[in-house]
């Protein structure tokens, strides 16, 4: 029996490869990396932005009201009246007051 099936002619899929490789590249870029880039870009503006009195949430789910703004990078966060935390800026998550106003969808 013959096996025709693994004999290729070189010659007519050269050019197959590269475009295939290209189009994978083009891919992740454009669904992995650059969405990436630009959270991170609007986090890193976001904590640039801080100011006295925002409402902020923590990597560790702490929320508080920014009390001082302080120039060695730290906050003085409020957690409740009274009670302050100091911590670095690259701690805060989010906005406290972006999740508060979403109300679950109810049936």
């Amino acid at each position: 029996m013959q096996s025709f099936f693994l004999q290729v002619n070189a010659g007519t899929t050269s050019w197959t490869m590269p475009v295939m490789m290209g189009g994978m590249i083009l891919v992740f870029y454009f669904f992995m990396i650059r969405p990436q880039a630009k959270k991170a870009k609007q986090q890193k503006q976001f904590i640039n932005d801080l100011q006295k009195g925002d409402k902020i949430v923590t990597i560790a789910g702490i929320h508080g009201k920014i009390n001082k703004v302080n120039d060695d990078g730290t906050i003085e966060m409020e957690t409740s009246p009274g009670s302050y935390i100091k911590i670095e800026r690259s701690a805060i998550s989010m906005e406290w007051t972006a999740n508060v106003n979403k109300v679950p969808a109810t049936k």
